[in-house]
């Protein structure tokens, strides 16, 4: 099979390519922020559509579900029918879907549009990432462009709860989905504009028994560890449900490995680059967002604060995040990518142990600044990954790689938070103690959750409301203590595995300039030629120019006309 990238007319003035990342940043904060803007809506949601507590589940969690099942379907769909044109089709169908859900008559149709907008998100998030490849086929600007780029999605989770957060205090719910609207519509002029057309020139056929296994995989997987977070492994449906999406899985793997032209190479993970890149953006997405997600209840039903208020309060990770994407490119450049990643690892887990730290009256200072840290380590590291993974695959795979990473991030997401919650969960219902007196009805409701605890307190005299909440909250901080320093310690323990993993490749080399000749012995083998503190994939050897390297040959793609190689 041919394994040169459809030819690519990249802009004559190199500033364009930057304006088209710009498009690019603007695609996947859109899909960001429409994963957090829907959580301060949910109350005016079930007032207003009065949905079933299943239904409701299902208007918060429609749209991951679709979106991590398809995420690898339609990365590989975007090496075959072209990255720009499945950019631009699913930000259309993006806004349809916005549309429908803004104004959806009842909870059925708000579940459908979520679903619809999952489909069309994951058209968007693995086009975002491998037309960047197409635009920067420098390693070095490539590696700054992914850091913006991974700054923009943490930008739009930050946004999200605070834009949702103003809108319902103007307008009704629906004006969160309308937001989308005005977006799309510069997507589609300005990326129809500046975006060049990439796919894989010989992609063999799509085939629809790989898309459904991939699906039923992910999505039995995922929906498993959220609703044994939700509500414990004793339903007979978890359990179930795991183990047929883990199956689901394995006979995908295995079909893969059997077709001339798979729809995921996975073979792949043969690169320790791409499986160290992987397994980071897992394992940090693990530690992250159930400490995350658990800290936002800590926020409004320990501390007391309104929803908007903890929005901001959570702003300094958020904001961190922003700044590490940005700081990485330089930093990769400067310490080699080994060190920088995992060193944004253990920073990670320092961060999470400080929050291990927390009490019901600690200061807000050490709250900020230990956001702060965990932020912008995970900015370093999901860049540096999203470029390591990028940068081991293939050109003309790049859309399936880039679609493996975001699966990583969207498992990693619903792993932590099915962990730490069941973690939380478990300490809580152990150290919780109630008040003598206590009726059995509040004691029992009490017991299931600091959310009940809170509700039944409302409900109770003083003299017994005061103390039951009081335990609840010094319960509920010892489950997140300890669930912060076991994400620490994982995080840490993931740093080890990665160093060792990296050992020997080029991501553990640092430096710039004029190559060594071992390293382009290495790249001739199948590795790659670092560039500037990134790497570019030269399959068939490199040859000299200048200061950097052209790549030639098997897993590289031509130097468009006006692109000079890094100096």
């Amino acid at each position: 099979m041919s394994t040169t990238m459809l030819p690519t007319t990249l802009p004559s003035n190199p500033r364009q390519r930057w304006v088209g990342l710009a498009v690019l940043v603007v695609a996947v904060t859109l899909v960001a922020v429409d994963a957090t803007v829907l959580s301060l809506a949910i109350p005016s949601i079930s007032e207003t559509l009065r949905p079933s507590g299943t239904q409701l589940l299902w208007i918060g969690d429609a749209y991951s579900f679709v979106l991590a099942g398809l995420l690898v379907s339609m990365g590989a769909l975007s090496d075959r029918i072209g990255r720009k044109k499945l950019l631009l089709t699913g930000s259309a169908a993006f806004g349809v879907a916005s549309l429908l859900a803004a104004y959806a008559p009842g909870p059925g149709w708000l579940i459908l549009a979520r679903a619809l907008l999952g489909v069309a998100g994951a058209t968007i998030m693995p086009a975002t990432l491998s037309l960047i490849r197409a635009l920067f086929p420098d390693a070095r600007e490539r590696a700054t462009a992914i850091g913006i780029w991974g700054a923009g999605a943490a930008a739009g989770a930050a946004l999200g709860p605070v834009v949702g957060g103003v809108l319902l205090e103007h307008f009704w719910w629906g004006s969160v989905f309308l937001l989308n609207i005005p977006v799309v519509v510069v997507l589609l002029v300005l990326g129809g504009w500046l975006l060049p057309e990439s796919r894989d020139p010989a992609p063999g056929r799509w085939d629809v028994t790989s898309v459904l296994l991939s699906m039923a995989g992910v999505i039995g997987v995922v929906y498993a560890v959220k609703e044994a977070a939700a509500h414990g492994l004793l339903r007979w449906d978890v359990p179930l449900t795991a183990v047929l999406g883990a199956a689901a899985l394995t006979v995908f793997v295995r079909r893969q490995l059997r077709l001339a032209t798979p729809l995921l190479d996975v073979r792949l993970f043969a690169d320790r680059r791409f499986t160290a890149a992987v397994l980071a953006s897992l394992t940090a997405l693990v530690g992250l967002s159930g400490v995350v997600f658990v800290m936002s209840q800590y926020l409004q039903l320990v501390r007391g604060y309104e929803p908007l208020r903890a929005g901001l309060a959570e702003l300094p990770a958020f904001a961190g995040a922003v700044a590490g994407g940005l700081l990485t490119a330089r930093l990769a450049r400067r310490a080699g990518v080994r060190a920088a990643l995992t060193g944004g690892l253990l920073a990670m887990g320092t961060g999470l142990g400080m929050l291990g730290l927390v009490r019901e009256d600690s200061a807000y200072l050490l709250i900020a600044v230990a956001f702060l840290i965990v932020g912008t380590a995970e900015g370093v590291v999901y860049a540096l990954s999203a470029d390591m993974a990028l940068g081991a695959a293939p050109a003309e795979k790049s859309g399936a790689a880039s679609a493996v990473s975001e699966t990583a991030y969207e498992l990693g997401t619903a792993l932590g938070i099915a962990l730490v919650g069941s973690v939380v969960g478990a300490v809580y219902a152990g150290a919780l103690v109630v008040p003598a007196g206590t009726d059995a009805a509040a004691a029992a409701q009490a017991g299931e959750s600091l959310g009940g605890a809170v509700e039944a307190a409302g409900h109770l005299p003083a003299q017994l409301g005061g103390p039951l909440l009081a335990g609840a909250n010094g319960a509920f901080v010892q489950g997140l203590n300890l669930a912060a320093l076991l994400g620490g310690g994982l995080l840490l323990a993931s740093a080890g595995l990665i160093w060792v993993l990296l050992r020997g490749t080029a991501a553990s080399r640092r430096g710039q300039g004029r190559q060594h000749p071992d390293q382009h012995r290495e790249a001739a083998g199948g590795g790659s030629v670092p560039v500037g503190g990134g790497s570019v994939p030269a399959g068939g050897g490199s040859v000299p120019a200048g200061n950097g390297s052209v790549p030639v040959g098997e897993g590289s793609e031509p130097a468009p006309a006006g692109v000079r190689p890094a100096a």
